[in-house]
């Protein structure tokens, strides 16, 4: 298991643990995180190729006793203060995909929000942002 994240890593970590939170990994979540690391500029430089296996470390790290307070503090440690609103962003992006936020992916968001220290304001208008990107007529 590696010791440090780049953030990129840490970036996927957030939006892979976001959606495999409520133990469903779904194939519109899964496009939405190929599609977000294949288009943000945060990713410019990172291997496309490398997605798969940092989600698998991910998914390794989460089976493991204490993974998710791990994983937690790897990504604190690997962001700089300046995307942790963006992991916060990205990681409601995974969790609104399908417009129905389940209480497993609100506790992970919710345990997110308090590790970054990201305020409630910054948060809301996060949050409606997603939500209006994922509306359907």
């Amino acid at each position: 298991m590696k010791k440090q994240l780049t953030a990129q890593e840490a970036l996927i970590y957030v939006m892979v643990t976001t959606s495999a939170s409520d133990n469903t990994m779904r194939d519109e979540e899964l496009r939405r995180i190929d599609h977000i690391v294949t288009t943000l500029p945060v990713f410019c430089d990172f291997d496309e190729q490398d997605i798969v296996p940092v989600a698998e470390e991910c998914a390794k790290l989460l089976g493991m006793e204490n993974g998710l307070d791990i994983l937690l503090g790897l990504v604190k440690e690997a962001l700089p203060a300046k995307l942790h609103e963006t992991a916060y962003a990205l990681a409601f992006e995974i969790a609104a995909v399908d417009l129905k936020i389940a209480r497993e992916e609100e506790s992970f968001l919710d345990l997110l929000k308090a590790d970054l220290h990201i305020d409630n304001l910054a948060t809301a208008a996060i949050e409606r942002g997603a939500r209006a990107r994922h509306m359907v007529v």
